[in-house]
């Protein structure tokens, strides 16, 4: 575990505006990575190592996107035991998100509500925050780095895969992987990007301007689709299959939902926004075991959502997923459920191997 203990923390960072907590732990972490305090973030990394889409991961649990939009805190995370971190959402222009408040914390449901809309300093800002890090530079930690890339929320839809294009060009020398973000409810129509029509053109722009790129860079990034729950069995066959013919190298399942089933009558439910925590991880589950039937065994699928603990990370396995990400869980229940979580999957697949 970390030499800081997480209860404390939580309670103090709790009593804070969601989004207060939320950028006064960025901006912690910013400062100690850099310094000798860092080793007051660090905990033992779980050895699990498995190849996935032609990447090794040293152990299957990363940081899911959107807890670090800027990249601020590549190497303060790289101490905590994760296998893999995922940053973004970054665009191709700064943009200041939604108005606030835009984060609301629903404690009785271990779950969040956020509505930032992404939020960021823009592609140029992140790439040199990317490049700034320790483990950009020296290489020595073994950690896999995804760059997840969106669309302005004054681009049209009809031009999204201008955007897109430009964030894949901008972070391609700089990524082990890239995903595109065609699933966060709060970007206006950014959804219907998921639908046949949209997606087609879509994943036919990404997979000729990356083959471009493998060219120019000599290498090959693998590119992740990351995908919404609130889709129905059709919706999920029809990604599946264009995924494939397109050549994708996998997807990340799932985002957050619009659904308010799970946490009817608990404050701030009714919030607009994406609901995160362990209210989505059934519908997210579905998803990953409706994507598993539809592209069978051997295509990456990245589960994501509602990962509270060592149960729901084996859930997610079990549903079909190779690698699984935590977000709002990190918040809950601190660091030491990256160390849970990489260790009851390292168990459960040395179970499943006699």
């Amino acid at each position: 575990m970390t030499w800081l203990p997480y209860a404390p923390a939580r309670a103090a960072l709790f009593r804070l505006d969601p989004e207060a907590a939320h950028d006064l732990t960025l901006r912690t972490l910013e400062r100690l990575q850099q310094g000798p305090l860092r080793c007051l973030l660090a905990q033992p990394r779980i050895d699990d190592p498995v190849t996935v889409a032609g990447l090794r991961f040293p152990n299957r649990v990363g940081l899911a996107a959107g807890l670090d939009k800027n990249a601020r805190c590549i190497d303060a995370w790289a101490t905590m035991g994760f296998g893999f971190v995922e940053v973004g959402t970054v665009t191709p222009r700064p943009q200041p998100g939604n108005p606030r408040p835009r984060l609301f914390r629903l404690p009785a449901a271990e779950a969040l509500i956020n509505r930032f809309g992404f939020n960021n300093e823009g592609l140029e800002a992140f790439i040199a925050n990317v490049q700034r890090s320790r483990v950009r530079q020296e290489r020595r930690v073994p950690l896999v780095l995804g760059l997840n890339i969106g669309k302005n929320a004054s681009t049209p839809i009809e031009r999204a895969t201008d955007d897109y294009l430009a964030g894949l060009e901008g972070v391609y020398p700089h990524a082990d992987y890239i995903t595109v973000n065609i699933s966060s409810p709060n970007t206006q129509n950014l959804r219907t990007l998921q639908s046949d029509a949209a997606l087609e053109g879509l994943l036919t722009a990404l997979a000729q301007r990356r083959e471009a790129l493998a060219d120019r860079h000599g290498v090959r990034r693998p590119l992740f689709i990351k995908i919404a729950p609130d889709l129905d069995e059709t919706q999920i066959a029809t990604i599946a299959d264009a995924l494939q013919r397109h050549g994708m190298d996998g997807v990340i399942a799932t985002n957050t939902t619009l659904a308010r089933d799970a946490v009817r009558g608990v404050p701030h439910a009714e919030e607009a926004g994406g609901l995160s925590g362990r209210p989505v991880a059934e519908a997210s589950n579905r998803v990953i075991a409706a994507l598993r039937r539809r592209l069978g065994a051997g295509f990456p699928i990245i589960g994501v959502g509602g990962v509270m603990d060592a149960d729901g990370a084996r859930a997610k396995l079990a549903a079909g997923a190779d690698l699984v990400q935590v977000y709002t869980g990190l918040i809950y229940h601190g660091p030491a459920l990256v160390t849970e979580v990489a260790r009851a999957l390292r168990e459960a697949q040395r179970e499943g191997r006699q």
